[in-house]
């Protein structure tokens, strides 16, 4: 197991999530758009979680929100595996451009990964889509109407943080995804967009080591969704170094 920071948040340096790691990802990003300050970035831990799947590791990314996903999931596909997704999340994450009132990007990682807007960022990684049928989006409660009518029609499976077992798990490798923000916000202080009547930290923590018990993920993301400085790192940290 390696672990890889990437102290961003979108195009932003951040700082001290207070969380080691054996490898951080640095890059000057260009000036313009975003998503092409966000290309940069990801393409290098696009290479990172490559050359450490090759190598037979198996990579935690942490990084101060969920776009970075777009990466992580880049360099497995790169490294020659077809991963499925497994997304604990409060939030949907699957908002797009059209339908977004508040404008923030890091709503819409995972309506990205399953092939929406290739233009944005995809195609400047390489990144291919991932089938609706192989992505399980877990404790999403904090949904905005135009999220709720896509996930309805689609084919992303939902379950709750103490319902995630193995009959849900899709078939093959997994990148199995954690944004923090899924713990309710009385156990985990400082959340950037904290969602009351989530699930206790210790649930979060048995689901997590659930799915790492199946041997199949690929690679762990953990998006460190608080205010620098705040957070609870110490009690994150064990999770992230579980082999």
């Amino acid at each position: 197991m390696t672990t890889i920071l990437a102290p961003y948040h979108l195009d932003e340096r951040i700082g001290d999530l207070g969380v080691p790691a054996d490898r951080t990802v640095v890059t000057s990003l260009p000036p313009g758009d975003p998503w092409s300050r966000m290309a940069v970035q990801y393409a290098a831990v696009a290479d990172q979680v490559a050359e450490a799947v090759r190598a037979g590791e198996r990579p935690t990314v942490i990084s101060g929100d969920c776009t970075t996903a777009l990466g992580t999931i880049a360099g497995l596909q790169r490294a020659g595996l077809d991963p499925a997704i497994v997304w604990l999340d409060a939030h949907g994450d699957v908002q797009t451009p059209e339908t977004t009132t508040s404008g923030y990007l890091g709503g819409m990682p995972l309506r990205l990964l399953v092939g929406h807007r290739r233009d944005l960022i995809a195609d400047r990684l390489g990144l291919r889509d991932v089938p609706e049928e192989r992505v399980v989006l877990v404790d999403a409660r904090e949904l905005d109407p135009p999220e709720a009518d896509y996930l309805a029609g689609s084919a992303i499976r939902r379950t709750t943080v103490e319902e995630l077992a193995g009959d849900l798990l899709p078939d093959g490798p997994l990148y199995l995804h954690v944004d923090f923000d899924v713990v309710d916000p009385d156990e985990l202080p400082g959340l950037l967009f904290p969602a009351p009547g989530g699930p206790p930290f210790d649930a979060v923590a048995d689901a997590i080591r659930r799915v790492l018990a199946t041997g199949r993920v690929a690679a762990f993301g953990a998006a460190c969704t608080w205010h620098p400085g705040q957070g609870d790192p110490d009690r994150v940290r064990p999770l992230l170094q579980t082999g």
